[in-house]
């Protein structure tokens, strides 16, 4: 197994004051411009998701839009279904929604009512873990729909930001933190 940090330092780069000044953007597409690269990062993500879940996993979420890329791979690595959340007003069907606090406004996030079953556990991945408030109200998603979280994962989790706090007691783990 490679040195799944170290190949994230190398090809994901910070981009500084990105979209505003004081922030750094981690720039994930060096990481899935390279084969080994992104085939080290699913079967860790899998790896991890075994470990954390404690059981098995029906779903694998993905948030949009960086958690799109990884979590239908790690839903076939797992031999689980993939669950989309969209950003409000892109699910045409009939649809769970959470509105939630950003530091710069309001968000949405939506799921339809038939993506997962009462009883269903389902691992949430997204690539970067900041502020926690998009992926609590992912869990309030997973709840309407009568699941459970199994898990998060993420590529990246920023600690300084304290994310990990509004997730409660529901395993989380990132592959790299900052």
């Amino acid at each position: 197994m490679p040195d799944i940090a170290g190949l994230i330092d190398t090809l994901v780069r910070p981009i500084e004051d990105w979209p505003e000044p004081g922030v750094t953007f981690r720039d994930i597409t060096p990481l899935l411009a390279d084969p080994n690269g992104l085939r080290a990062v699913i079967d860790a993500f899998a790896d991890k998701a075994l470990e954390i879940a404690g059981g098995p996993i029906d779903s694998v979420l993905g948030i949009e839009a960086r958690g799109f890329i990884f979590a239908p791979a790690v839903a076939l690595a797992l031999g689980a279904g993939f669950i989309p959340v969209r950003k409000g007003g892109k699910l045409p069907s009939t649809l769970y929604s959470v509105s939630y606090d950003l530091e710069y406004g309001q968000a949405t996030v939506e799921m339809h009512t038939d993506a997962i079953e009462p009883g269903d556990r389902v691992l949430v991945i997204d690539d970067v873990l900041a502020t926690g408030g998009t992926m609590a109200a992912v869990a309030d998603l997973v709840n309407q729909a009568g699941g459970t979280v199994a898990g998060n994962l993420v590529l990246i989790e920023l600690l300084a930001l304290g994310g990990r706090d509004k997730l409660g007691n529901t395993s989380t783990a990132a592959l790299r933190s900052y």
